[in-house]
């Protein structure tokens, strides 16, 4: 029971501290994670806050697990399903009304700063195990449910249509080719490949250690 309501805690401070990171990138904006970058794209179009939106679109990715393989949603799912978009709504504009008009040397310490705090909080979240996010669940349906191939390279797929989808839709909105950047830059790219090691690292550092009651 104590290890059940740790990794629930986990579950939350994970899709908290996370959802705080994403609005630290869009504060930056020097770009975003792929999904992130979709749902910024969509948030130009679509009359909604980001945060009805943003759940509104992971409700329809919630449905395709649930029909598909349910057995990957779990409590963390819906934790992140109902909370990040109104956190990261609230984090972003919290932000801006700290720093307005943060200089480019700003930019990027926001930047680092959110790329190590998404790490530390996915290391939390993929180690409480209490189910994965909605987005999560595609690629691991395409891959091991539907066998169209392994999951890295599926989830490189899904990573570029997102990236696609929200460049389209970011300019679709009204803005210019040069303000690409809010929404894929050198935040997706460092998103892509650095994540893996730091989630790791943290992975064996504080989340298993803090679970289980011992480092690695």
């Amino acid at each position: 029971m104590e290890q059940k309501g740790k990794r629930i805690g986990m579950s939350v401070l994970g899709v908290i501290v996370c959802a705080i990171s994403v609005g630290l990138f869009k504060t930056a904006t020097l770009g975003v994670d792929p999904f992130q970058s979709l749902m910024a794209g969509m948030n130009e179009v679509v009359p909604l806050s980001f945060g009805t939106m943003y759940t509104l679109a992971s409700i329809c990715l919630l449905l395709f697990s649930l029909i598909v393989d349910r057995h990957r949603i779990g409590i963390a799912t819906f934790i992140n399903l109902f909370l990040v978009g109104y956190i990261v709504d609230f984090s972003h504009h919290f932000l801006q009304g700290i720093f307005p008009a943060p200089s480019l040397p700003a930019r990027v310490v926001m930047l680092l700063i959110a790329v190590i705090l998404m790490c530390f909080a996915s290391a939390f979240y993929f180690t409480a195990d209490l189910g994965v996010s909605v987005y999560d669940a595609v690629a691991l349906i395409l891959s091991e449910n539907w066998k169209v191939g392994p999951f890295k390279y599926i989830r490189i797929v899904t990573d570029l249509i997102c990236v696609a989808g929200g460049v389209v839709l970011y300019l679709l909105g009204g803005h210019k080719v040069t303000e690409i950047l809010a929404v894929a830059g050198p935040g997706t790219i460092i998103t892509a490949f650095f994540m893996g090691p730091l989630i790791d690292y943290f992975n064996r550092t504080a989340a298993r250690p803090f679970l289980y009651g011992k480092a690695e």
